[in-house]
C-alpha cells in the first residue's frame, strides 16, 4: 500500500496522491457541514452560534495538534524516500512517544482553563453555556485527535493516501449517525455533537492502528528500534513543533477576529459560522494538493532529486491557482443560497451577512491556493521554522484589521480580514520558498544527476 514518489510523472503522481486526500477532505468538511446543519436545524441558531463561537480557539489548539503530527512525519517521508527504513521506523516509534506526552499536557491545561478561554473570546452571554460545554468536550478528546492525525500522517508519509480516506469515510459516517442519535434521541444538545466527534475519532484510531500493524510490512519494528532516542526526538521536535506553531499562530489572528465578530452580536456569529463551514469546504482541494506536494517534496528530498521538487511545485501551484479562480466564482455568485444549508430562509439578516463574507472572499481564493501549496512545500523540505513566519504574518494582518478597522467599519471589515492575511502571507512565503529551494540545490546538487536538474 506504500508508494514511492521519486519516479514517474510528477503531476500525475501528485494528482493521484491528492485525489484520496481530496475525497477525504471533502468528506470531513461534508461532515462539518452536516454537523452544523444538524445543530442549526434541530437546536436553533443560538446553538449554532455557540458551536461556532469557539471555532477559532479550536483551530488554535487542534491546529497545533494537526500541524505537529504532520511535522513529525516529514523525517518519516524523507527516510522512506531515501530507502533508510530502519531510521524511518525509529522516527515512527519516537513520534508516538512524543504524541502521548503532548496529549497528556495539552488535555490537562486546556480542560483547566476552558472557562477563561471562552471568556477571552468575548462570547455573548446568550450562547456562553453552549460554547463552553461544546469546547470542553472537544478539548477532552485531544488524545484521540492527536492519534487520529498522527496515524493519517504516517500513512501519507509512506505514500498511502487511499487508506486514510477509507478510515476517514468510516469516521465521518459514524459521526453523522452519532450526531443525530446524541442530539435527537439522547437530547444531549451541543455536547452531543462534540461527543459524537471524539467518539468517531477514537473508533477510527483503533481501526487504523490494527490495519497498520497488519498491512504495512515496512513499519514492522525490530526490538532494537523500539527505544526512545534523544537525537530522533530532537529532530521530530524541530520538524513538528514549528509546524504546529504555524497553525496556532495563524489561529491567534483568527481568535482576535472571532472576538471582534462576537462583539457584534449572535447574528454575525451565526453568519460567520455558516460562511466558515462553506469556506473550509471550498479549501479542501487546496489542502489535498498541498499535502500531496509536501509528501512529494519530502520523498524527493530524501532521494536527492532537486529537479523533480521544482517541477512538482510549479505544477501543483498552477493547479491551485486554476481551482481558486473556479471556486471563487462559485462563492461570489452562490454564497447566499449555499448558506441556507445551515440557516432557515427566514433568518434574512444571518443569510445576508454570510453572503457578504463569501462574496468578498471569493475574489481572493486563487491567492489562498498559492499560499497553502507553497507553504507546505517549504515544510516538506524541512524548513518548518521559515514556514512558521508565514503564520506570524497572517496573525499580524488579521489582528491589525480586527483591532483597527472593525471598530470603524464593523462587519464590513470582518469580510476582508482573511483576505488581508492571505495577501501579506503570500508576499512572504513565495520569496522564502525560492530561497529554500536554492539552499536545497546547493546541498544536494553535488549528489544529484546534473542532467535531470538542468532539464527541470
Amino acid at each position: 500500500m506504500t508508494k514511492d514518489m521519486t519516479e514517474g510523472n510528477p503531476l500525475l503522481l501528485i494528482l493521484k496522491f491528492a485525489l484520496p486526500l481530496l475525497a477525504g477532505n471533502l468528506l470531513q468538511q461534508g461532515y462539518n457541514v452536516a454537523d452544523a446543519a444538524i445543530v442549526g436545524r434541530f437546536l436553533g441558531t443560538d446553538a449554532l452560534a455557540g458551536v461556532g463561537a469557539s471555532s477559532s480557539v479550536q483551530f488554535l489548539i487542534l491546529g497545533f495538534c494537526i500541524g505537529t503530527c504532520t511535522g513529525f512525519c516529514v523525517p518519516v517521508a524523507q527516510r522512506f524516500g531515501a530507502g533508510d527504513y530502519s531510521a524511518m521506523r525509529r522516527f515512527v516509534f519516537n513520534s508516538f512517544i512524543l504524541t502521548a506526552i503532548l496529549a497528556v499536557v495539552l488535555t490537562i491545561l486546556c480542560a483547566l482553563f476552558c472557562t477563561q478561554i471562552v471568556e477571552l473570546l468575548a462570547t455573548p452571554q446568550d450562547i456562553f453555556a453552549d460554547a463552553y460545554i461544546y469546547l470542553l468536550v472537544i478539548l477532552l478528546g485531544i488524545p484521540f485527535t492527536l492519534l487520529y492525525n498522527l496515524t493519517s500522517s504516517i500513512m501519507r508519509a509512506v505514500g498511502d493516501s487511499r487508506t486514510p480516506f477509507l478510515f476517514l469515510a468510516f469516521a465521518c459516517v459514524a459521526n453523522i449517525f452519532l450526531d443525530i442519535f446524541c442530539i435527537t434521541t439522547l437530547k444531549w444538545g451541543v455536547a452531543g455533537a462534540a461527543i459524537a466527534t471524539i467518539t468517531s475519532q477514537l473508533m477510527s484510531v483503533v481501526l487504523r492502528l490494527n490495519y497498520m500493524m497488519k498491512k504495512y510490512p515496512v513499519l514492522k519494528m525490530e526490538k532494537e528500534e523500539l527505544e526512545m532516542r534523544g537525537d530522533f526526538m530532537r529532530t521530530l521536535v524541530i520538524m513538528g513543533f514549528p509546524m504546529g506553531l504555524q497553525f496556532s499562530i495563524t489561529a491567534i489572528g483568527s481568535m482576535v477576529m472571532q472576538a471582534a465578530t462576537n462583539n457584534l452580536g449572535s447574528v454575525y456569529v451565526s453568519a460567520n459560522t455558516a460562511a466558515s463551514r462553506l469556506k473550509n469546504f471550498a479549501m479542501c482541494p487546496f489542502d489535498a494538493m498541498a499535502a500531496a506536494v509536501s509528501t512529494f517534496c519530502s520523498q524527493n528530498y530524501g532521494a536527492k532529486k532537486v529537479g523533480r521538487i521544482k517541477q512538482g511545485l510549479r505544477q501543483g501551484t498552477v493547479a491551485g491557482i486554476l481551482y481558486g479562480i473556479v471556486i471563487g466564482g462559485v462563492l461570489i455568485f452562490f454564497g447566499r443560497p449555499l448558506s441556507m444549508i445551515f440557516v432557515d430562509g427566514g433568518e434574512t439578516a444571518v443569510l445576508d451577512a454570510s453572503r457578504d463574507l463569501l462574496f468578498y472572499s471569493g475574489f481572493f481564493y486563487w491567492i489562498l491556493g498559492i499560499l497553502i501549496i507553497v507553504r507546505l512545500c517549504v515544510q516538506g523540505l524541512g524548513y518548518s521554522g521559515r514556514a512558521v513566519l508565514s503564520g506570524v504574518v497572517e496573525m499580524i494582518a488579521r489582528t491589525a484589521v480586527s483591532l483597527i478597522f472593525v471598530p470603524f467599519w464593523g462587519f464590513t471589515a470582518i469580510c476582508f480580514t482573511d483576505q488581508a492575511a492571505w495577501v501579506f502571507a503570500v508576499c512572504y512565503i513565495v520569496p522564502t520558498c525560492l530561497y529554500c529551494l536554492k539552499k536545497v540545490e546547493k546541498e544536494l546538487v553535488p549528489k544529484t544527476d546534473v542532467e535531470v536538474l538542468e532539464n527541470s
